[in-house]
């Protein structure tokens, strides 16, 4: 077995270094991107954040909220398969996400967006599905994943994907991790195949592993296009889940929870996620307007008018590695290397602690 030693990076490992900025109120920030795609002649205009396909944050109601802001509701994949009538407004904010089976009812969706969502997007079966996709969707936004190396993430927009979605195991909900040990960690993967993708003129959608505003500002310094968020979502009236006792499920799509609900269950198969209980938080609204507000004081801190410029805030805004919990003052960290640019955005490796050199 090889061993990579290069550091690689999960959200929590990082925070963003500001830099002095000429902005003076969050409200010059620009948060809206209009994307043009590769395979597709389409144009979408709107806030890059969207919702997962889960059962608890895929549903009309979150769509509704969503949409008020101009955000995409990805809508839980037993939509697709019936009552996908109750997403018919504000068709260009929907991407419906399917597995291989799913194609041809794909291919008849009026949506924005269309996707091939599978937990393993390395096999030839996935590579084929996509291109069958595109042979039948010629002029779609299509979505493949999920992936986390540059190599596959070429491989599937040379396919005919418009746009990757870039994770594996990071969710909340998500054991893949724990039950295969498989995985990348995730920011490293966003800014890996971010890069692979943007020089095939493609896009990355940063899928997992955001559990604040703040995470979903590293994924876009880190070169993600679109960021995908289900747990952030999850414990609201939008949700459709039984509230007992202050508190909601949510629960991943390869639960027991699911896969019961569902009918997914057989011989070979067993389970890659978990239920948990969130609190419950009342309407979506404020929620969506916090995460939004968060994105807008991230960039007056690097002096980004627009998100566009979020990954490219000059002279190259830093990315610091930390050694231990963030939320532990009693922790020293010292910078040892010299910063090198991807994307415009310098990291800063912190590799140890000093308790000798820092004050208390």
């Amino acid at each position: 077995m090889l061993i990579n030693e290069e550091i690689k990076l999960d959200y929590s490992d990082v925070l963003i270094r500001p830099k002095r900025s000429t902005m003076s109120s969050r409200g010059e920030v620009c948060l809206s991107r209009t994307h043009k795609f590769l395979w597709s002649t389409k144009e979408w205009t709107g806030i890059p954040v969207m919702s997962a396909n889960m059962d608890t944050v895929g549903t009309p109601g979150m769509h509704k909220v969503l949409s008020k802001s101009n955000l995409i509701t990805c809508p839980a994949r037993h939509y697709l398969k019936e009552n996908s009538e109750k997403f018919k407004k504000g068709q260009a904010n929907i991407c419906w996400l399917g597995g291989i089976d799913d194609i041809a009812k794909l291919s008849k969706m009026p949506s924005g967006f269309i996707g091939l969502d599978v937990a393993n997007g390395y096999t030839i079966k996935f590579v084929d599905a996509v291109k069958k996709l595109r042979d039948k969707c010629p002029n779609a936004i299509i979505v493949a994943g999920n992936v986390v190396t540059a190599d596959m993430t070429q491989e599937l927009i040379l396919a005919g994907a418009d746009i990757v979605k870039v994770g594996i195991g990071p969710g909340s909900v998500c054991t893949t991790r724990i039950k295969t040990g498989i995985g990348y960690p995730q920011l490293s993967a966003v800014i890996e195949c971010a890069d692979a993708a943007h020089g095939l003129d493609a896009h990355i959608i940063a899928d997992g592993g955001c559990t604040s505003s703040g995470d979903i500002v590293k994924a876009f310094a880190g070169g993600a296009d679109f960021v995908m968020i289900g747990g952030m979502l999850a414990g609201h009236d939008e949700c459709e889940g039984q509230l007992e006792d202050g508190v909601m499920k949510f629960y991943g799509m390869a639960s027991e929870s699911a896969m019961s609900k569902h009918g997914n269950h057989n011989n070979y198969r067993g389970t890659e996620g978990k239920t948990v209980e969130v609190k419950y938080r009342g309407k979506a609204d404020e929620t969506i307007k916090d995460i939004l507000s968060g994105i807008r004081s991230a960039c007056t801190y690097v002096g980004a008018n627009k998100l566009k410029t979020l990954s490219k805030a000059f002279p190259g805004s830093s990315l610091i590695k930390l050694v231990g919990p963030v939320n532990k003052p009693s922790i020293k960290l010292i910078v040892l290397s010299q910063s090198r640019t991807i994307h415009s955005i310098s990291l800063i490796f912190l590799f140890g602690l000093l308790d000798s050199i820092a004050p208390p």
